[in-house]
């Protein structure tokens, strides 16, 4: 059953992959091309809390999330926001950043931050069709880097 976190990033509709302790979200509002949530499905609230077993699936998660952005996007850097004053399950904002704009399917993503942190408020918002067309692309490219 999905914790708060992932209902409120829209899970089951932006799932893109799934351990026993993550889920890789689509973030509905994009800062830049390919943002992503990674949320802890462990009931826990502080990073210091998540298990042994969950630290182990998150570098695995970790490597096909940046192997899957790099493959899409094309990012320069890449940038994990544990932000959780809001969400206060244990999830990371996964940002991609580049100078300039990305495209996708005709909409053109700027890293309005760039080259200084994301700015999470300047972020396109997709609409139910970009959604699919955007979590179909990146749930192939994680595929591909499936161990």
């Amino acid at each position: 059953m999905a914790n708060a976190t992932e209902t409120k990033f829209g899970d089951p509709a932006t799932r893109l992959a799934q351990t026993d302790c993550w889920t890789l979200l689509l973030r509905p509002k994009q800062p830049t091309l390919g943002a992503l949530v990674l949320v802890c499905r462990e009931p826990v609230q502080a990073f210091a809390d998540v298990s042994a077993k969950a630290f182990a699936e998150m570098q695995g998660m970790v490597q096909r999330i940046e192997a899957a952005l790099h493959e899409l996007v094309g990012y320069e850097r890449i940038n994990y926001l544990m932000l959780m004053m809001v969400d206060p399950d244990v999830h990371f904002h996964v940002i991609p950043r580049y100078d300039g704009t990305r495209s996708f399917e005709g909409v053109t993503f700027p890293d309005a931050g760039w080259p200084g942190p994301p700015a999470l408020d300047a972020a396109v918002a997709l609409d139910a069709a970009m959604t699919v067309q955007l979590s179909v692309a990146l749930r192939e490219a994680l595929q591909r880097t499936a161990p």
